[in-house]
């Protein structure tokens, strides 16, 4: 028995992170979404929603404040006494409360052209924004209460229902917060006993009792601090941000973080001032925040001034992470200016942890982009990395980021379907019937914002992220209605890949080569190639969509890419002054969108998944080039400020010399210069990704980022980790 060390310590926790998450397979079977903090509870916890609606659900300011403070008050207390911070989420709300929309706000009337665009319009859709941190580090909880009673008095008796709603959230967070002090102050109670004690064999970790009790000490001094208070410490800000992070994700799942290195930074640089803190405590600390919640955080990238964030914190936090090397969702934002010494850390990192992070942000083509949506560039520069695929101004939004999707694919199979009901068939007349589908499909989705827009205030409103960001507390309104400075909507397109190879084999086989008809391949589609093996291997080795071969897959591409994007910015004329943003991604509705799409042209069986994001299908080509797919997902980026990710997938043999990490960190730099937005990176071996989907229970710790997001491969559904084998394997 002795005293742990700092990298001890966090084995140990991370130890007990995979062994929560299979505890969470066991019981609640494969999770295909981000392998978040959340532990299950314990045997025997019951808790029931408190309904204001006759369906068993709850709605509006009322329902969703009072039954977060109900679970808040009740909530089980987690306190790990190796952990620098107290706490962990059990439950997302958002999923307990029965039926999502509230039915008094009914929307049939869209419902037809969801189905035939096989459309996820968002209604109904939970945050997926992001908020200012540095608001609430600089008021505390209890300024944040003056704040909303200060608003309440100026903004008059109609206002009154939201400032009590945010007042009960704030409450409850806090007697969260106060709840697990005293669960604190009971463990350490029962360590000063131990610590009196001759007979120490039984002690929990075999460390000394007395570090343990110095250590919740720590902790409950910090707690008890910020239950109230503003933090003043690099160790009370982070035990903030925990609580914070847990309180949205029990809310309604909000994981957008914060550019990290910039929040911790002035607290780290005060601490070590006054002789406080040291780089392997602070190391330990940002360690432990890591491990508390997969949020999304941003390391590096140009202030508003241009120059570039990074400094000495942002090496610790990538230390860290090193340190904990578990999931993990940390991006470093790339341009001109940044640190190169910070970058290729960076780079050597992701090869030398093989699990997946930190993935890459192009800050070029992001600006670039946002400043064509009419915004300057200091607050292009402010937009954020900090979710999956999305960008958010902290604080000064209200997107819908991720949440609003179009199956283009669908939409191909509309359009393939009604022209060969017509008596002339072509390439270009099936063009125009599908620029016209496009266009009633994204009228659709905007449509379904603008429903969502109008009555989400009333079915789910933002009552944490409110409390963060600029404009909803001031005016008395949801960031959902109007209170957010801007609406910047976003929609993602889905399924490029197979429309662009399914025009091109078109094109090519029928209308170039003659090899085949009309007729012959729509009755092969039709019958899911059943009798015509042949043809559909001949059609799957037409020009593809990433062969950067001159072919004409790329072409139909940017063609495809150029219309949705087009028909997106449309809509800022239909819904003045709203601000709709373009983006290329599909995220785990990869499997979704591709059972809801029958056998398409390009050879693909009906019910298949559809590509990946933006990325080419599977086995686009044999030699694995990653030129070819930068330059192809380069070439269909919308160019507005949101994404088109690169997931990109490379063989562990790849060693850790000098040579190689230079060799990645120019290689990330081209694809950025190119015009790419974000850059996610696999670096895993075959062999283990196979034996593990095999028998995932066999490598618990084997994390592969899936998309925007890592997470542990074994608690991925059988049906998930197949779509990642496929991808990864095919790449080879």
């Amino acid at each position: 028995m002795g005293q742990l060390s700092y990298s001890e310590r966090i084995e140990i926790l991370k130890k007990r992170k995979i062994e929560q998450t299979q505890e969470k397979v066991c019981k609640e079977g494969g999770l295909d979404e981000d392998d978040y903090g959340r532990v299950v509870p314990p045997d025997g916890f019951s808790w029931s929603v408190i309904p204001n609606h006759a369906n068993g659900s709850f709605y509006g300011l009322e329902g969703w404040s009072a039954n977060f403070s109900s679970l808040l008050e009740s909530h089980p207390i987690y306190v790990d006494p190796l952990d620098a911070f107290a706490g962990r989420w059990m439950f997302f709300l958002s999923r307990m409360k029965g039926p999502i929309w509230n039915p008094d706000f009914n929307y049939d009337h869209l419902r037809a052209d969801f189905a035939r665009y096989n459309i996820l319009p968002g209604i109904g859709g939970d945050a997926h924004f992001a908020t200012d941190y540095k608001m609430g580090l600089e008021l505390g909880w209890n300024g944040l209460i003056e704040k909303i009673g200060k608003y309440k008095d100026l903004n008059g008796e109609v206002k009154r229902p939201f400032y009590e709603a945010e007042e009960k959230t704030v409450r409850a967070i806090q007697t969260w917060i106060k709840r697990t002090s005293g669960r604190i102050q009971e463990l350490m109670d029962f360590y000063k006993n131990l610590s009196n004690c001759e007979d120490l064999t039984n002690i929990k970790d075999s460390q000394d009792p007395k570090d343990i009790l110095e250590n919740l000490e720590n902790m409950k001094k910090a707690n008890d601090w910020v239950s109230e208070n503003p933090p003043r410490t690099m160790r009370e800000v982070c035990q903030w941000i925990c609580w914070y992070n847990m309180a949205k994700r029990t809310y309604n799942r909000d994981g957008a973080g914060c550019q990290l290195d910039e929040i911790l930074r002035p607290y780290y640089e005060r601490d070590v001032e006054a002789g406080i803190l040291d780089d392997d405590e602070a190391r330990f600390l940002i360690a432990c925040l890591l491990l508390n919640d997969t949020h999304y955080y941003q390391l590096a990238g140009p202030g508003e001034d241009g120059k570039d964030m990074g400094s000495h914190i942002s090496f610790l936090i990538l230390e860290a992470a090193e340190m904990l090397n578990s999931s993990c969702n940390i991006t470093i934002r790339v341009h001109d200016g940044i640190d190169q010494g910070f970058f290729l850390k960076s780079v050597k990192c992701l090869l030398s942890n093989k699990n997946g992070f930190p993935r890459y942000s192009g800050d070029k083509a992001l600006v670039e982009g946002f400043m064509r949506c009419g915004f300057s560039a200091e607050l292009a520069r402010q937009r954020i990395a900090v979710g999956c695929n999305w960008m958010s101004l902290p604080g000064l939004e209200y997107t819908l980021n991720d949440l609003v999707k179009v199956n283009m694919a669908k939409v191909f199979e509309v359009s393939f379907a009604q022209m060969m009901t017509e008596p002339s068939k072509s390439v270009k007349r099936l063009w125009e019937i599908f620029k016209i589908h496009s266009r009633k499909a994204v009228e659709a989705a905007g449509r379904g914002i603008d429903f969502h827009l109008s009555f989400q205030e009333l079915n789910e409103p933002e009552l944490v992220l409110n409390l963060l960001s600029h404009g909803p507390i001031e005016k008395g309104l949801d960031a959902s209605a109007g209170g957010a400075k801007h609406m910047n909507l976003a929609i993602d397109g889905a399924g490029i890949a197979v429309v662009a190879d399914s025009f091109s084999a078109l094109e090519q086989r029928i209308e170039k080569e003659a090899l085949t008809d009309w007729e012959e391949v729509w009755n092969a589609v039709s019958s899911n190639f059943q009798k015509s093996e042949w043809l559909r291997l001949m059609l799957s080795k037409s020009s593809r969509y990433g062969n950067d071969d001159g072919g004409a897959g790329n072409d139909w591409g940017v063609r495809i890419s150029k219309l949705f994007t087009e028909e997106v910015r449309r809509l800022n004329t239909i819904y003045p002054p709203r601000n709709f943003i373009p983006g290329w991604f599909s995220w785990a509705n990869t499997i979704e969108f591709g059972k809801a799409t029958g056998a398409t042209p390009n050879g693909r069986k009906s019910g298949e998944p559809i590509n990946h994001g933006a990325n080419p299908l599977p086995r686009f080509r044999t030699d694995g080039a990653v030129t070819a797919l930068a330059n192809t997902i380069a070439s269909i980026q919308p160019g507005y400020g949101n994404t088109a990710p690169i997931q990109l997938e490379l063989d562990p043999g790849i060693a850790i010399t000098e040579e190689d990490v230079q060799s990645l960190a120019a290689m990330i730099k081209t694809f950025f210069e190119l015009g790419a937005t974000l850059l996610n990176i696999n670096i895993i071996d075959k062999g283990k990704v196979l034996a593990a989907h095999s028998n995932p229970d066999l490598y618990p710790d084997l994390v592969v980022r899936v998309t925007g997001f890592t997470a542990y491969f074994s608690m991925l559904s059988q049906e998930f980790r197949q779509l990642v084998v496929d991808r990864i394997i095919a790449s080879r």
